[in-house]
């Protein structure tokens, strides 16, 4: 690709917009010309408006440093700089709606990290692994908008990706009932220790709204679009429990299933082996070449040994066993800042520019 396209990200100085800055370095489609935040942000460079508050474990790119923080709220300034943009704005859920919406407006792509436009009913939450389909509900979003080619998708809560995909493989046995328990980081809460110091050795048994998106999301992600408009699934029926653990990074869930088809357990990791969607189909950069890998060890995945997966794009399985009241249990472990936020986010991006959503301005 000779021209790299112009993104902008909104939100760009909190800890998922760092992300999706660390993650965007060198990219061979994507290049960061924007970054926006809040008005208290604009004016300063990005290494003055983020002094002391860099979070990621690598140094922040040069080639952002000396960008000036624009004002998100500028919508019309913003949008001329950029070919699309990617929301990971902190903002209550009517003000991200609105402002996401007025990106769309000025003719500008929004590939949002956001929930306030995951019930939208027109605007497609994908894994693109799993719902590449779903994106084709853009066009009648676009009738909505009256816009030519701008739109908003999203990507959904980071706690399904350790579970979600997984299910997806195992869709031919018909599992109807799910029993989850998540084990969440604190990154997820855009928290460091330096942060949040009474979550060290400590585990919260609550995470506001999480369960249900975590009940509810998966079925809207295996719907279908009728009429205009993605119908969820009512199948299977998921119950969860959500609990912030003392870990920086990597949601791991333990997920009990019952099957209409009973598998055998070497049917349900040859299925998560041989498992790939579009984004291993089309090679796209942020893709991880294996999918979904299962663990043979009695002990894994465990985060400190295996949340990097695939550069955190994959998703690690173990501990597949019969179970004595569900059919099957198993652990899932997936990094909720790369897969589960910028990083799902960035692949989203890819596969609607190769479906040829997103094009140069």
């Amino acid at each position: 690709m000779s021209q790299k396209l112009r993104v902008g990200i909104l939100g760009a100085t909190g800890m998922v917009g760092q992300r999706f800055i660390s993650l965007l370095e060198n990219h061979p489609w994507f290049e960061v010309v924007t970054v926006a935040a809040s008005p208290r942000s604009a004016g300063k460079t990005y290494e003055e408006a983020v002094n002391g508050r860099w979070k990621m474990t690598t140094p922040m790119p040069e080639a952002v440093k000396k960008l000036i923080v624009m004002d998100l709220n500028e919508v019309e300034k913003v949008a001329a700089t950029v070919d699309f943009v990617f929301s990971a704005v902190d903002m209550t859920k009517d003000e991200i709606r609105a402002i996401e919406e007025a990106y769309a407006k000025t003719e500008t792509p929004v590939v949002s990290n956001n929930s306030a436009h995951r019930w939208t009913p027109d605007v497609p939450m994908v894994v693109p692994e799993i719902n590449p389909e779903h994106f084709d509900v853009i066009e009648y979003q676009k009738k909505r908008l009256g816009t030519t080619r701008g739109f908003i998708a999203v990507k959904p809560n980071c706690s399904i990706q350790s579970y979600a995909p997984v299910l997806t493989a195992w869709k031919e046995f018909e599992p109807y009932e799910v029993v989850a328990t998540t084990y969440q980081a604190i990154s997820g809460a855009g928290k460091t220790f330096k942060d949040w110091p009474e979550m060290e050795g400590n585990i919260i048994p609550y995470i506001g709204g999480e369960e249900e998106k975590s009940e509810k999301e998966p079925l809207r992600i295996w719907g279908k679009i009728e009429d205009g408009v993605i119908v969820p699934a009512t199948e299977p029926k998921i119950t969860c429990q959500c609990i912030r653990v003392p870990v920086l990074n990597g949601h791991t869930a333990a997920v009990f299933v019952k099957f209409r088809k009973k598998p055998t357990k070497e049917q349900l990791i040859e299925k998560l082996e041989s498992f790939k969607g579009l984004p291993q189909e089309l090679n796209l950069p942020s893709a991880p070449k294996q999918f979904i890998r299962y663990m043979q060890e009695d002990n894994r995945p465990q985060v400190t040994l295996d949340v990097d997966y695939e550069n955190g794009m994959g998703v690690s399985v173990g501990r597949i066993r019969e179970d004595s009241i569900y059919d099957f249990k198993f652990v899932g472990l997936s990094h909720n800042t790369v897969r589960g936020a910028a990083g799902g986010a960035i692949l989203c991006a890819e596969t609607l520019k190769a479906k040829g959503y997103i094009q140069a301005k």
